[in-house]
């Protein structure tokens, strides 16, 4: 069996897939321990010419090779910011409004990929598995074929895939599909995101699409399937309940004074619903005057894409809401909502979990959203707490014990975290004992292995087959 090559924007160091590292970046580590193989993409670093045409860095951890290289400012701002955060982001999670599109940042989206292929394909040996992962990679394998590797080459999309009158929004639309084409296997979160991609084939591309999901399109034949990323349950119970009785945990419990606690977080991002969440709990305080110094919403959610103005933005807007909702509620030893805008490793965010009674998890459009899978994870069995779940996000679709609420419909979440708030025991631990068991049956474990399962199995491509625009 060759070895596995693992291409994504960023590449977790070997210090962070032994620590903080989220779901990606342990499940994916955990593929290359026991494959051998290589993690190769971008550093995070914004570096001069020469520095980034030196590389790639290497690390050598046990049987994995990390493989970096760093981005010029140009590149940074056309394929990063540009192309990646300020087109294809805002358009796949169904918000054009919030998007931009410039010829000159597509070039340089294009441009950087067929720059780091370059880069990669001087590592690759022959019998090598490539997997590639997210939006900012997908004319990857295309840039890989027109440089003659034949290698079987995998995609993973870890947002979700727009319906075909979304993409149109995006001027290289056709372009795009023809680059997803040129992989092996096309893997999505959730069956509606397979579904869109298809729809887009028979409508736009004069493709078609089979039973099993193998689509012809462009002159080429690809498969694609559903593989739900997710966490490992267990691991994460048994961390949250160690955590426990940590510091940081024994002050949030004091300082609630024996208030009920909504925990929520999320990267600050639009896609999110920060703003909708907090209004929902406003009309909570405000139509359920007894919860007033009975409960507490603590939202935590780190800056991202801070030299972005979108983004900017929301950080604006949801400092403006925490301020005039705890204008309007606090007391002198009450403060509703405390807003957070700050980084916190992963296992104390677990335990802070297993502390709270809510989990609010409410985006607008999410592909996954492991957050909602890592909080059903922490809760203490004997005595779980609730999770209000979007429909919107992916996760949504296996976790039936969840209540589920549009985010849209700010009535509809404070009466689910009324809900929530008020139900009985019993109730709460089959709700716990469902997710739990959707869980264990989807992990990440399961995520990766069936993915280089169907990947492995697709035939080798002959060589000079289905490279390059046609």
């Amino acid at each position: 069996m060759g070895r596995l090559i693992v291409v994504s924007n960023r590449v977790a160091t070997p210090t962070e897939t032994k620590g903080s590292a989220g779901g990606l970046a342990v499940g994916v580590f955990g593929a290359l321990k026991d494959a051998g193989g290589v993690w190769f993409g971008w550093s995070g670093d914004v570096v001069s010419e020469t520095v980034a045409n030196a590389g790639p860095m290497l690390e050598q951890d046990g049987a994995v090779t990390f493989a970096t290289v760093g981005l010029t400012r140009k590149d940074y701002d056309q394929y990063y910011r540009g192309f990646s955060n300020a087109t294809l982001w805002p358009v796949f999670h169904y918000r054009n409004d919030l998007a931009r599109y410039e010829r000159e940042e597509y070039a340089g989206y294009r441009r950087v990929n067929a720059w780091l292929a370059h880069k990669l394909v001087k590592l690759l040996e022959p019998d090598d598995i490539i997997w590639i992962h997210d939006y900012h990679l997908i004319p990857f394998a295309e840039a890989l074929r027109s440089e003659g590797v034949t290698n079987r080459i995998g995609f993973f999309l870890h947002i979700p895939f727009p319906a075909p009158q979304i993409l149109l929004n995006i001027p290289p639309h056709e372009e795009l599909v023809k680059s997803l084409s040129c992989y092996d296997l096309l893997g999505f979160q959730t069956a509606t995101d397979q579904q869109a991609f298809h729809d887009y084939v028979t409508r736009h591309a004069r493709g078609t699409v089979s039973a099993d999901g193998s689509v012809e399109a462009f002159g080429r034949k690809l498969r694609t399937g559903v593989y739900r990323i997710g966490v490992f349950p267990d691991e994460i119970a048994e961390q949250a309940k160690r955590y426990e009785s940590r510091q940081h945990v024994l002050e949030l419990k004091q300082s609630l004074e024996g208030r009920k606690l909504i925990m929520s977080v999320d990267r600050l991002d639009y896609s999110k619903g920060l703003v909708e969440r907090f209004r929902a709990f406003e009309l909570l305080l405000e139509r359920s005057p007894e919860w007033r110094g009975n409960v507490t919403l603590v939202q935590i959610a780190p800056p991202t894409r801070s030299d972005v103005a979108t983004y900017q933005k929301i950080r604006q807007d949801l400092e403006y809401e925490a301020g005039r909702i705890n204008g309007r509620y606090s007391g002198l030893d009450y403060t509703p909502i405390r807003y957070l805008n700050q980084q916190y490793d992963r296992w104390k965010l677990m335990s802070l979990f297993r502390e709270s009674q809510i989990g609010f998890v409410t985006p607008l459009h999410d592909g996954m959203n492991l957050v909602a899978k890592e909080y059903v994870a922490a809760q203490n069995p004997d005595d779980p707490g609730v999770l209000v779940l979007s429909i919107f996000a992916g996760a949504a679709a296996e976790l039936s014990g969840a209540v589920l609420v549009n985010p849209h419909d700010a009535i509809g979440m404070c009466e689910a975290l009324q809900r929530a708030l008020q139900m009985p025991l019993d109730a709460r631990q089959r709700r716990h004992e469902i997710n739990m068991a959707a869980l264990r049956e989807n992990d990440l474990g399961v995520w990766r292995d069936s993915f280089l399962r169907d990947l492995r199995s697709v035939p080798v491509r002959r060589s000079g087959e289905g490279g390059g625009h046609q």
